[in-house]
C-alpha cells in the first residue's frame, strides 16, 4: 500500500502520477495530529462557510481549491527545482479560511491555546498569507507555503469574484446537461441491456 499511498496521495510534479494526486492528496495526512490540526481549522470555519456558499457550492469549492492550490504549489516546485511530495488538506482549507476571512474581516478570531488574544480575521488572513509568502521566499520547508498561498487567493477571489462569475451562470451548463441525459435516456443509452 506504502507505494500506492506514494504514487497517488501525496504531490509532486515529479511523479509519474500528476493530476489524480492533485485532488488525492487533499484527504492524506502524515500523521494523526496533521490530521486532527487540519479537521479542527475546517470545523471551526465549516458552518460559517456554508452559511455563505451552502453545501453544494462549499463542495465544489472545496475540491476545486485542493486541486487548485496544488497546481500552485507544481508550479512553485518546478521553478525552484525542490521536488518534496507534499500532502494534507491545508491548501483547500487555506481557502476556506481565506474565503471566511475576506467576507468578514471584523469577526473575532483566537487561538485554540491561547483564546484569551483575539483578533479580528482580516489581521489573521494578512498575517497568515505575510508567513506562507515570506516562507516561499525564503524556502522555508515546514509547509507548502505555495500551496496555502495558492488556496487562500483562491479563497479571496471566489467570494470577490468568482461567486458571480462561477456559480450563478451555472444554469445554461446544467441545463444542457439535464437535456442531454434527457436524450440519451429516450434512445436507450440510460437503461440497461439484457
Amino acid at each position: 500500500m506504502r507505494r500506492i499511498m506514494f504514487t497517488y496521495f501525496t504531490s509532486n510534479p515529479s511523479s509519474r502520477a500528476l493530476c489524480s494526486p492533485m485532488l488525492l492528496s487533499t484527504f492524506s495526512h502524515f500523521s494523526l495530529f496533521h490530521m486532527a490540526a487540519n479537521m479542527y481549522v475546517l470545523w471551526s470555519f465549516s458552518s460559517s462557510i456554508v452559511s455563505l456558499l451552502g453545501c453544494e457550492q462549499f463542495i465544489a469549492v472545496y475540491l476545486s481549491a485542493g486541486v487548485i492550490s496544488t497546481f500552485v504549489s507544481y508550479v512553485a516546485k518546478m521553478a525552484t527545482g525542490r521536488f518534496e511530495p507534499s500532502l494534507g488538506a491545508s491548501g483547500a482549507i487555506m481557502t476556506v479560511l481565506a474565503a471566511v476571512c475576506t467576507k468578514m474581516p471584523d469577526a473575532k478570531l483566537a487561538i485554540i491555546l491561547l483564546p484569551m488574544f483575539t483578533f479580528t480575521a482580516g489581521s489573521a488572513l494578512k498575517a497568515i498569507i505575510a508567513f506562507d509568502t515570506a516562507g516561499l521566499a525564503l524556502g522555508w520547508r515546514l509547509f507548502d507555503h505555495a500551496a496555502h498561498l495558492g488556496g487562500a487567493l483562491f479563497g479571496m477571489w471566489y467570494v470577490t469574484y468568482g461567486h458571480e462569475l462561477i456559480w450563478k451562470n451555472r444554469e445554461p451548463l446544467v441545463k444542457a446537461w439535464h437535456e442531454m441525459r434527457t436524450k440519451n435516456t429516450g434512445k436507450g443509452g440510460g437503461g440497461r441491456s439484457n
